[in-house]
């Protein structure tokens, strides 16, 4: 057998009477939509219900899938703690999921619970599922900090691990939309959040779900949802698959949006799922991403050239080019003029400079320089390109399998100067750093995301632990990026 349906759920704690204790009724299509649902879930039968909840346990680098026999729960912090659940892992779906993860080196598995306790991520679905439906096991999955590409290829393995057992399984994405859709909602309004919701139902009542790739992490944070990976994680389940889709509701009158789609996997006469290459959406994707990746190299300046030539050449052959060898390698290809005036100034001029590396759209590794340390400026973003590829704390070493989907920035910094007020800084223009002491934070100019002077030196106070209430100094610099 394999996954048979899939359930888009938001998990609002009001939505069970015991917590709403009447509220609940403002959000009566939601939970009719719920009881459908439900219905669905009791006519399939199935024997395993995979949850994804992002209140589940969550790791920036690591995928949690709740291990042992059984777990509870209640909504006792709601104020409701006579629902009660107690609900039974498929452990053998668990251990086969973490099996074939390993064996891809793939970063999901049942390590490091922190929360033995059921979520309400994972308990309001199973309250509506509950009263329709008993004879099921759950395997219970968290999120993580990797980018969407990963998520959806976990859905992929939990797929292959349902068909390798046997399983008959249904999928429940849980997950809310945006929390900033109304002034009166708990987070405020943000005009990205109905932005959100209307271009996540969209997709979803559409089946288009190569289209969530597309949602920039900035664009997510700012909508305040909480159920995109979720989402990610579900389409990945569904991989190739035929599906008949049904959006049943939307609703934002809490200021919180609940969407709720089924997807029935489509099946052939002998019960096999019907098959369509085109819903490939990863496959889809890699191919888009290596291809613009391909195009923006060809256009890419000498100084990013460079940083690509040294990270790619470390990377797989473990070898740190010197800049002739730099130079002559991009000569040689027809990338550079060897006469030209940006060859002599990275020959002959010092200054910092900064390589920054993103993957599929966020951040993998950003090293850099403020003053130069190096004898020339090419020799800055040599050291510097290896350096953010294989030494930034924040992530794991880049592997060579990653290379195609690498977009480089290269920052060359002027000249530091001091400046008595936040005042004399403009986000775009300037970047800024921090200093206390020995403690230094730095963020580079004109970040996607980064947009008021406050914000800025908010951020490059954290990274260098410096308090609001210490006394510290603040430095300007520009720099000129190249792409």
């Amino acid at each position: 057998m394999s996954i048979v349906a899939a359930f888009m759920v938001p998990h609002p704690p009001l939505i069970v009477p015991a917590v709403g204790r009447g509220s609940e009724e403002q959000v009566r299509k939601t939970i009719e939509s719920y009881n459908e649902v439900a219905d669905e879930i009791a006519k399939i039968k199935p024997e395993t219900i995979i949850i994804s909840s992002p209140h589940a346990t969550m790791y920036s680098d690591y995928f949690h899938i709740s291990p042992g026999r059984k777990a509870s729960g209640s909504f006792a912090s709601f104020g409701a703690s006579q629902v009660k659940f107690t609900e039974e892992y498929d452990s053998e779906l668990v251990d086969t999921i973490s099996r074939i993860a390993s064996a891809e080196a793939f970063p999901a598995g049942t390590l490091g619970e922190r929360e033995k306790e059921l979520d309400h991520g994972t308990m309001v679905p199973l309250f509506f599922i509950r009263k329709k439906y008993s004879n099921f096991k759950i395997v219970r999955i968290g999120l993580s900090g990797f980018p969407l590409t990963d998520h959806y290829r976990l859905g992929q393995m939990i797929n292959e691990a349902v068909e390798k057992t046997g399983r008959r399984a249904v999928y429940v994405a849980s997950g809310d939309l945006s929390h900033k859709l109304q002034d009166y909602g708990p987070y405020g309004f943000s005009p990205e959040g109905p932005e959100y919701d209307k271009r996540i139902m969209d997709v979803c009542s559409k089946g288009a779900f190569g289209e969530m790739f597309n949602f920039d992490e900035n664009f997510c944070d700012k909508a305040a949802e909480c159920g995109h990976r979720s989402f990610v994680m579900m389409a990945g389940a569904l991989d190739g698959k035929e599906l008949e889709i049904r959006e049943l509701s939307h609703e934002d009158v809490t200021g919180v949006g609940y969407g709720i789609c089924t997807f029935k996997v489509k099946c052939n006469l002998d019960g096999t799922p019907v098959l369509n290459e085109e819903r490939r959406f990863l496959d889809i994707y890699l191919k888009s991403e290596k291809d613009k990746i391909i195009s923006k190299r060809s256009e890419s300046d000498i100084y990013v050239k460079l940083a690509r030539l040294s990270l790619e050449t470390y990377l797989m052959n473990g070898k740190t080019i010197s800049v002739e060898e730099g130079l002559h390698e991009l000569s040689l290809n027809g990338e550079v003029d060897s006469d030209s005036a940006d060859v002599t100034r990275l020959k002959s001029e010092r200054a910092g400079a900064f390589v920054s590396i993103h993957e599929h759209g966020m951040l993998r590794g950003c090293i850099g320089t403020i003053l130069p340390v190096q004898s020339s400026l090419a020799e800055e973003i040599i050291e510097n390109a290896i350096s953010a590829s294989t030494r930034d704390p924040r992530f794991d070493p880049i592997t060579t399998s990653e290379i195609p989907y690498l977009d480089i920035n290269v920052d060359v910094l002027s000249e530091p100067e001091p400046i008595h007020s936040r005042d004399e800084l403009d986000v775009k223009r300037y970047g800024v750093i921090v200093s206390c002491g020995s403690r230094r934070g730095l963020l580079l100019p004109d970040l996607e995301g980064v947009d008021t002077v406050d914000e800025q030196v908010s951020i490059a106070m954290k990274k260098g632990g410096i308090r609001e209430s210490d006394d510290y100094q603040l430095e300007r610099f520009e720099v000129v990026r190249h792409v």
